[in-house]
């Protein structure tokens, strides 16, 4: 189905359209959550949030970029939401921990991503706590670029900024994960 099609249906409120649309987009949009979050549960949730908000907010889409980057940049936005929620819950966890319950900590969690083969799966597993500790971001960029596999430009729509800015955020993020994985080398 053609976008412009697509997104007319959508606007029109039409099942078929969104069925299609979270069809064809689900795995992006869950992928991408996966891995900025690292967390398969937070995932799913956060991914069927993004189709819900786009459900409700799709009358304002005004076609200032696709739809697809439309699409990433509201996954990317509820994923950071959720990590800045899971860290305030932190902060307050030990600020008053007889109010809040014990919860597990993101950092001390090992992520094992769910297309990483059993063989490389410490080594993956390194290498995610290394981009999770990257600033938020160079996180971004790298994940879209480098493990979502976006161009360049695709990258500079979705978290609005230019291709030369995405392009030091790539080149400082590879220097800060070179320089924490030789730490696990030195283990």
């Amino acid at each position: 189905m053609e976008e412009h099609c697509l997104i007319l249906e959508l606007k029109a409120r039409k099942e078929t359209a969104f069925k299609y649309l979270v069809d064809s987009y689900r795995s992006r949009v869950y992928n991408t959550v996966l891995n900025i979050l690292q967390n398969a549960d937070e995932a799913e949730d956060t991914a069927q949030e993004v189709f819900i908000q786009v459900y409700h907010a799709i009358e304002r889409f005004k076609g200032d970029s696709t739809l697809t980057t439309w699409l990433y940049r509201i996954a990317v936005r509820k994923a950071l939401d959720k990590l800045r929620q899971h860290k305030n819950r932190q902060r307050l966890q030990k600020i008053i921990p007889w109010w809040m319950p014990d919860e597990e900590k993101s950092g001390e969690a090992t992520f094992y991503h769910p297309g990483i083969v059993l063989e490389n799966k410490e080594r993956a597993s390194q290498l995610f706590r290394a981009i999770n500790s990257l600033p938020e971001n160079q996180k971004i960029a790298f994940t879209l670029i480098k493990v979502q596999g976006l161009k360049y430009d695709e990258a500079s729509e979705i978290m609005q900024q230019s291709i030369k800015a995405i392009e030091s955020l790539i080149s400082r993020a590879k220097q800060n994960l070179q320089q924490k994985l030789s730490q696990y080398k030195n283990v």
